[in-house]
């Protein structure tokens, strides 16, 4: 049985990133042009690539680490990465504009929390995925949408495991801070591509 110390602290992990990341959350879901309702197969394709350039730079950065979430294989990004690569080949699927990653990099000696903050916001997105894939699957077929259906079992096993392995990594004050800024960033991130690609929309 956990002493109540303990869980109060698994607690305080989960709603610190929670609470340091809810702005940018907020920003991000209402900023997402596949999220309108009228949302195009256009749309998914900006999506995804926008998505791959957030994603595939993340890869290369935390496959340079020897610890981390990212060596648990239930957290893999390149299987993620083939499933933008196989719903941007789909028959039918409009020509995805082009979303170079922008300038900057991440940083090499970030900590083993730093990354599970990053990781956080990444399988997040997963979660949101889940919540398109049911409002558009319809809407958008025959596209499979395999990026946003995922797993068949759905993202909530693998949330839930991935939030057991952080609650398990990420305990001490310091660590929670060093989580909550990495959450930070990678969401910083992601806004910076989405806010990127709606000023060349507005260019054209």
């Amino acid at each position: 049985m956990k002493h109540p110390t303990e869980t109060a602290r698994e607690a305080d992990a989960l709603a610190a990133l929670r609470a340091a990341t809810a702005s940018r959350h907020e920003a991000l879901d209402s900023g997402l042009p596949i999220g309108a309702l009228d949302a195009s197969l256009g749309d998914y394709a900006s999506h995804l690539a926008m998505l791959r350039a957030w994603l595939a730079p993340l890869q290369v950065w935390l496959s340079g680490f020897t610890d981390g979430p990212q060596f648990d294989p239930h957290f893999d990004l390149p299987g993620r990465l083939d499933l933008i690569a196989q719903d941007l080949a789909e028959q039918g699927m409009p020509t995805a504009p082009a979303a170079a990653a922008l300038a900057g990099d991440w940083p090499a000696a970030a900590s083993p929390a730093w990354r599970w903050g990053v990781c956080y916001v990444i399988e997040g997105s997963q979660l949101g995925g889940a919540v398109l894939y049911q409002r558009l699957h319809e809407q958008l077929a025959p596209h499979p949408l395999r990026y946003l259906k995922g797993l068949d079992a759905g993202p909530g096993p693998r949330w839930r495991a991935f939030m057991q392995a952080l609650r398990e990594h990420v305990r001490s004050p310091e660590e929670i801070a060093e989580a909550s800024a990495g959450a930070c960033a990678a969401f910083d991130s992601i806004l910076a591509l989405g806010l990127h690609k709606r000023q060349q929309c507005n260019k054209a």
